[in-house]
């Protein structure tokens, strides 16, 4: 499979996981290894987030020193 074919992948694995657990937020680590528990490489899983964050799909949350990522919230 092509890198381009594991990104899609992984962004869909993301999606799911985000329709199943609306509230769920982690970091990149935790992305990859709970959410997708992929044998790809953690450069794939960034870089589906990336797309993802491009498309408005996600964001991010920095605390502390750490990058959380979570399905994108839509303010009240």
């Amino acid at each position: 499979m092509d890198s381009n074919a594991m990104i899609t992948l992984a962004m869909n694995q993301i999606r799911l996981h985000l329709q199943r657990h609306p509230q769920a937020a982690d970091t990149l680590e935790g992305v990859h290894s709970w959410w997708l528990a992929s044998q790809e490489p953690a450069a794939i899983t960034e870089m589906a987030l990336q797309q993802l964050l491009a498309n408005g799909e996600v964001e991010t949350l920095k605390i502390g020193s750490r990058v959380l990522w979570r399905a994108r919230r839509v303010a009240d």
